[in-house]
């Protein structure tokens, strides 16, 4: 369904010097540079599958994305999506696939959504009656039945969430690019939308390709990762191996009433609740302190949460 081959994608920067003279400088002498977004990127995505494109910021997952979606053309390289080359933005494709961005909206502020899902269909071409369907389908699946009709402005930010969710998945596209979805949304709103986009997915068989800070999202929506740092990949495979990869310990958590742990490393989360990561070759010693000091302690251990195996993964991008 997507194929990446040896895509890069350079920028030309202008460099000068400040203030006024560095600007009259500049538009007789101007010095500029190639800065690499994304370097000789491979990898591919199978129908069907569901993708976590992660990486710190200025990795390059935006880039990439919109490379992807045929907003940006890459420098060098050869990308496919759906049979096509993204940046020749043919009907087709363009009608294949869907790009959700939680910090940029499609609707129109002063419009009721079902304006927009009206001109969706016009702008897509698509049958009056399977639209309408869709649009009913949505609707009730995203619990939005009043919000389309109100002007959007008066929308807070998940119930604009859901209906842009709505409008990009009115033609039915076989490819879905989420770019940090949930930003911004609360406990609540952020779970339903984890909820919906998975039952869509199972339902549908789409394509899915998600970039997110927010390690939930991850674990809730991808089966694989893709971690781009520094414009490169430097991880391709699943949760599981990637927690391997980078997950190098134990995660103990303690929990009980009048508990001193912070003299062994523990940090205290919420009112009755200790953890701490150590070493794998380390952990049953610390389990044997704990319980030597509070024997009727409440103890488990875990596999380090996926945001920490994260950031474990940029450090050792960075050192490396």
């Amino acid at each position: 369904m997507i194929e990446v081959d040896g895509v890069s994608k350079v920028y030309r920067a202008v460099e000068r010097e400040p203030g006024l003279s560095g600007a009259l400088r500049s538009l007789w002498n101007r010095k500029t540079r190639d800065v690499a977004a994304v370097t000789d990127l491979h990898f591919s995505v199978a129908a069907g599958e569901a993708v976590g494109l992660l990486g710190p910021n200025g990795a390059g997952k935006t880039t990439t994305l919109k490379m992807l979606t045929g907003l940006l053309h890459p420098t060098t390289g050869r990308l496919r999506v759906a049979g096509h080359r993204p940046q020749d933005r043919e009907v087709a494709f363009l009608g294949s696939i869907a790009l959700v961005m939680g910090q940029k909206q499609q609707l129109i502020a002063d419009l009721p959504a079902t304006d927009t899902f009206l001109l969706h269909r016009a702008l897509y071409d698509l049958n009056r009656t399977t639209w309408r369907a869709t649009v009913d389908e949505l609707v009730e699946a995203l619990g939005i039945g009043e919000e389309v009709s109100r002007p959007v402005r008066t929308l807070s930010l998940g119930q604009r969430m859901r209906c842009e969710l709505a409008v990009a998945l009115l033609h039915r596209p076989t490819v879905l690019f989420l770019d940090e979805p949930t930003v911004g949304l609360d406990v609540e709103v952020t779970v339903a939308l984890r909820a919906f986009l998975a039952r869509y997915r199972a339902r549908t068989g789409a394509t899915l390709v998600l970039t997110s800070h927010d390690m939930g999202d991850v674990g809730a929506l991808v089966e694989r990762i893709l971690l781009v740092d520094r414009g490169r990949l430097r991880f391709d495979g699943p949760i599981d191996g990637f927690r391997a990869r980078f997950g190098s310990g134990r995660r103990l958590v303690v929990r009980g009433a009048d508990l001193a742990l912070n003299d062994l490393g523990f940090v205290l989360e919420g009112a009755q609740r200790w953890v701490a990561t150590v070493p794998v070759a380390e952990a049953n010693g610390l389990l044997a302190r704990v319980l030597q000091r509070h024997p009727a302690a409440d103890l488990t251990v875990h596999d380090p949460p996926l945001d920490e195996v994260l950031a474990a993964a940029f450090g050792e991008g960075r050192r490396t």
